[in-house]
């Protein structure tokens, strides 16, 4: 991870609400990406979960997030 620039980030220990959150996105990720491809290689796999990854955050809009993308809910956060 560092040598990617990347800093790990931990949830708070006994905290269901922040591990909903993430196991939430896993199983979005294995539902709409991971269960509909038959990957080939591990650059394939990479390469749909990638771009699946990125059409989740910056094109696909949440209704949690008052129909925004995650892309443009942080835009106005900031």
């Amino acid at each position: 991870m560092r040598a990617h620039g990347l800093r790990q980030e931990f949830i708070t220990p006994h905290s269901p609400e922040q591990n909903g959150m993430v196991w939430r996105v896993i199983r979005t990720l294995k539902d709409y990406c991971m269960h509909r491809h038959r990957f080939e290689t591990l650059q394939h796999a990479s390469r749909v979960i990638r771009d699946w990854i990125c059409f989740h955050e910056n094109c696909r809009p949440h209704q949690s997030l008052g129909v925004r993308t995650p892309a443009e809910a942080f835009k106005l956060a900031t």
